[in-house]
């Protein structure tokens, strides 16, 4: 009796959801959840229609395992678009194709601004008007009294990864509307396309003109593949936990949560390793993703390409989550006009943004001085075509990395941060047109090209990170006040492992790509019983720098 209990215990929390114990890739639950999924897989993969109902199956295991109840909206987002999917392909009047690609457009938006910025905007309404509205939590509200649970219905959570699952939806919804890909006709495929577990919580955002096709394709993976996917995994594990990480929890996370207790030097250093931990962190995620789904036989895109080598906050934007920064340009970007000039959704976005800015700042005389502005700029641009292009496409442009700060989460540090990449890329617009060594391939141009922009993009991070405009104003007086350039020894000394496990960071991060290619095909080529080798070595360095408390991925909070 008591071994029955045992095992029905068990039983219950494999299956069950527990908040403090999400399935993500640096738990060993995940690798045991995966080996039983790779055995199933082995079963039913010469099958198409049972392996991919198989993987969507073992998605909203994930999923469930990762977000508990949240696990329904996935499914609403799903099958709404199914549907509203095969209604725009079948449609025969372009009303209705436009009609439903609005209601796409606007469950899943709504969806998201429910569950992601109820609590914002409501309490910047408040403090504007001095109201006293509260945001209501109606999906735990409506789940107490169905199933008798007791989720607090006064508090909105965010369901994990609802912004790249929603954003997957809505592309996909566009796509079929402009003729760049046709329905997938069975809900099971199409479940399959919106929760694929690999890439589910935290990306890449996959299109569904890369992906679908693959639905229908056989089985396939070449002892190279199989190589390339083991290689991206450890990769992955790597940055995540060896860097990402060890020099957040050691060093980083204390100077954020106090930086009066740090000298300025100190606060500079957690800022420059904070963008290698979060793009350590971040990459290391989708590297893992790409290596769990082509063991699969499935390839997702890739969504880095070294950053911190970008000699320009634009050329930046090209290699940093492209997955994300192609879909703002081709869904916001080039609807809005790109830089062929403005359009009347750009005007709708500028009004948005309008309000946006009035609440942040209390100031109701701000849409009165905005509306002056538009109107002396209407003036100007009636007389002067040029003027108007330029001032449209630069709108435009800061609009999109505008919404795309706010897309990271409901905070106006997250819009400061986007506004401020905004201006940096508007500034290098500019200045590209005069400088003297734009095109230059000399060393030391390139060289401070690279640092500039990596400062730059460091800096605008103070914003990304900073819990508070009073945590970044702390930051900013230690580094104007009290540097401790008495002290950098000492520092440099005190913290020597960070250091070196920061400098190793970025020293990996610069190698020219030939190198990293030529240990990444080396890695592959070796056989099997070094290949093994190699993931024992790997495993072990991890088990050495696992800290007690569980680091999440910071990408998770989006």
């Amino acid at each position: 009796m008591a071994a029955s209990v045992n095992i029905l215990s068990a039983l219950a929390g494999i299956i069950g959801y527990e908040a403090e114990e999400p399935l993500i890739f640096t738990r060993f639950f995940f690798w045991g959840f995966f080996a039983v999924v790779l055995a199933i897989y082995s079963m039913v993969y010469k099958r198409r229609a049972l392996r991919n109902a198989f993987l969507f199956f073992a998605s909203l295991f994930f999923y469930w395992k990762t977000s508990g109840a949240f696990v329904t909206i996935l499914l609403f987002s799903t099958v709404t678009d199914f549907y509203i999917g095969q209604g725009i392909h079948d449609a025969r009047s372009g009303t209705k194709r436009k009609w439903l690609l609005a209601l796409s457009i606007f469950l899943n938006l709504g969806v998201l601004g429910f569950f992601k910025y109820a609590h914002f905007v409501v309490d910047n309404i408040n403090a504007l008007f001095g109201t006293s509205f509260q945001a209501v939590n109606y999906f735990a509200h409506w789940t107490n009294l169905v199933w008798d649970t007791t989720f607090i219905a006064d508090k909105v959570l965010l369901p994990v990864g609802i912004s790249f699952f929603t954003f997957q939806t809505i592309s996909y919804a566009v796509d079929v509307y402009r003729g760049h890909v046709k329905p997938v006709r069975n809900l099971l495929d199409f479940g399959f396309y919106v929760s694929f577990f690999p890439q589910l919580v935290a990306g890449p955002i996959v299109r569904a003109a890369e992906f679908i096709p693959q639905l229908y394709e056989d089985f396939k993976l070449t002892r190279a593949q199989f190589g390339l996917a083991l290689f991206w995994i450890l990769n992955g594990l790597a940055k995540k936990m060896l860097i990402g990480d060890y020099i957040a929890v050691n060093f980083i996370d204390r100077v954020f949560d106090d930086p009066l207790r740090f000298t300025g030097f100190e606060n500079v250093l957690a800022i420059f390793g904070y963008s290698l931990q979060v793009y350590a962190d971040f990459s290391g995620y989708t590297d893992i993703a790409i290596g769990v789904a082509l063991l699969m036989g499935f390839t997702l895109p890739v969504n880095f390409n070294s950053p911190y080598k970008a000699r320009s906050t634009a050329e930046f934007w090209k290699r940093w989550h492209m997955s994300l920064s192609t879909w703002l340009r081709d869904y916001l970007y080039i609807p809005m006009g790109g830089n062929r000039g403005g359009s009347l959704f750009s005007w709708i976005m500028t009004g948005v943004v309008i309000l946006m800015f009035t609440l942040l700042t209390g100031e109701l005389l701000l849409p009165f001085l905005a509306l002056s502005a538009i109107a002396l700029f209407v003036l100007i641009a009636n007389w002067w075509p040029p003027f108007r292009n330029m001032i449209t496409t630069n709108i435009n442009l800061m609009l999109t990395m505008l919404i795309g700060g706010l897309w990271h989460g409901a905070s106006w540090m997250f819009v400061i941060w986007g506004g401020l990449n905004g201006l940096g890329l508007l500034v290098y617009k500019g200045w590209s047109r005069i400088s003297p060594w734009g095109k230059s391939e000399h060393w030391f141009a390139r060289f401070q090209a690279i640092a500039i922009t990596f400062t730059f993009i460091s800096f605008t991070r103070f914003w990304f990170r900073g819990r508070s405009q009073d945590d970044i104003e702390e930051m900013f007086h230690q580094i104007t006040n009290d540097f401790g350039w008495a002290l950098m020894g000492d520092v440099l000394h005190g913290f020597s492992n960070v250091m070196l496990v920061m400098l190793a960071g970025f020293v990996i991060h610069w190698l020219p790509t030939s190198t990293k290619q030529w240990y990444r095909e080396r890695f592959i080529a070796l056989p099997l019983w070094a290949m093994a080798l190699v993931c024992v070595v790997v495993v072990v360095a991890l088990f050495q720098t696992v800290t007690a408390e569980l680091v999440p991925f910071i990408y998770f909070q989006f």
